[in-house]
């Protein structure tokens, strides 16, 4: 029996002739912070689409907390709390209706919805502003309210992609405080193309490429994967002699031309690429070009960030990783609500979608309504409906809403309709 809360295997998505997303294996842990790292259009979005349950996979299994998530949906969906890019929310509701309707929709009866909504509230921050409209709303509060209805009815997991976007550096450091206090008592994956982000609260990285799993490991393992320390040499010679100076020495892999700036036309420089785990050379590089008469001016030790490591991985290069193209379609995003209850009627089913009201909730997708400027029509990931999309980029079709047959969309990495972010 895994110890994972998540297993992906061989996990696909196809569009047409286009790769969204190739053959992902690898399991979440339980109690940790995980980052989903990668440029725009990488597939990170699509990838958690397909873990939510809100889009079929064209391969592929994904286990969450020992269910199926297309053979068992309700039950492992029970597990997870999912926040799309863009918060699914009613802005024309306050933000105490708001949660208290996603917990009616989250089948949770009576009085404890009140009881639910307050714990939210409080464990978000949003208890002083409980009582506002959401669409007056500063940015940063709404994002804490998508967080909130996320952790309706406690899950075991918490998905949010793209937490930080659009936030000014105060209310990033405010969601980011969250997300470390939120991964106390939950499993939370994350995902962003921004590597300061992830780093700052993640235990670990996977880095997705073209969609492809590139990387997977700690912050500290990541940064080993780009070579290690580094020595950045400067001498009154040529680029010959230096190495001719320091050869024989073993702690030394590799040597590279360095580019110096504001240096005079007789100053060259190298970059000394050292093993793993070497031993402190500075003191013996100085002594060989004493001995040799070699004027050296300059000697600094750099170690590889994590910034190093993501150009690397990501690259254009074709020895950097295969991966396969993204699709450039997008797809509106999926909400971590579900039901059919609207706040009038507290008989919670499949879903509401697409111009339902609270009032008039009866379609299948999830929490929607007549958003405002940011906001869009979120989806279901909580009812057991998944959404599919075969078809190409350029292709969508839907089935009728009665038919119970799954749509189909197109889904691209960000999870919205429209450019990229």
């Amino acid at each position: 029996m895994s110890d994972n809360i998540i297993e992906v295997s061989g996990l696909t998505k196809r569009y047409g002739k286009l790769t969204a997303v190739d053959d992902l294996n690898f399991g979440i842990g339980r109690g940790k912070i995980y980052g989903f790292l990668g440029p725009n259009g990488a597939g990170k979005s699509t990838t958690m689409n397909m873990m939510t349950g809100y889009l079929a996979p064209s391969e592929g299994t994904v286990s969450v907390s020992g269910h199926d998530i297309y053979k068992e949906p309700d039950l492992a969906k029970k597990s997870i709390g999912y926040l799309p890019e863009i918060p699914p929310l009613y802005t024309d509701m306050t933000v105490d209706e708001y949660l208290i309707f996603v917990a009616e929709l989250k089948g949770i009866k009576g009085k404890e919805r009140r009881e639910e909504a307050d714990r939210c509230e409080s464990r978000t921050g949003l208890s002083g502003v409980a009582g506002r409209l959401i669409g007056n709303l500063s940015k940063g509060y709404r994002q804490r309210a998508g967080v909130a209805q996320a952790l309706i009815g406690s899950p075991d997991i918490i998905i949010l992609d793209e937490p930080t976007v659009g936030l000014d550096p105060r209310q990033i450091i405010e969601i980011r405080t969250l997300i470390t206090d939120l991964g106390k008592d939950h499993t939370v994956i994350l995902s962003s193309h921004i590597l300061s982000e992830v780093a700052a609260v993640c235990d670990t990285l996977m880095v997705i490429s073209k969609g492809k799993l590139v990387a997977n490991g700690t912050p500290d393992e990541l940064r080993k994967l780009s070579g290690g320390t580094r020595l950045e040499i400067a001498a009154s010679c040529s680029p010959q002699m230096m190495e001719k100076t320091l050869s024989g020495i073993s702690e030394i892999e590799d040597i590279t031309l360095l580019s110096l700036e504001n240096e005079g036309r007789d100053i060259k420089g190298l970059t000394l690429i050292l093993k793993d785990r070497s031993r402190e050379i500075r003191a013996d590089v100085f002594r060989r070009f004493a001995d040799a008469g070699i004027p050296l001016v300059r000697i600094s030790k750099t170690e590889q960030t994590l910034e190093d490591v993501f150009l690397r991985l990501t690259s254009e290069d074709p020895d950097v990783g295969e991966s396969a193209d993204v699709q450039s379609g997008d797809t509106e995003p999926a909400s971590g609500v579900s039901g059919d209850a609207s706040p009038a009627d507290g008989e919670p089913a499949s879903g509401v979608s697409g111009d339902a009201s609270p009032e008039d909730a009866e379609s299948e997708s999830g929490v929607s309504g007549d958003a405002e400027s940011e906001d869009t029509e979120p989806s279901d990931i909580s009812s057991g409906e998944t959404k599919t999309a075969d078809a190409g980029p350029e292709e969508a079709g839907s089935a009728d809403p009665g038919s119970g047959e799954p749509k189909e969309r197109e889904q691209n990495d960000d999870g919205k309709e429209g450019d990229l972010s």
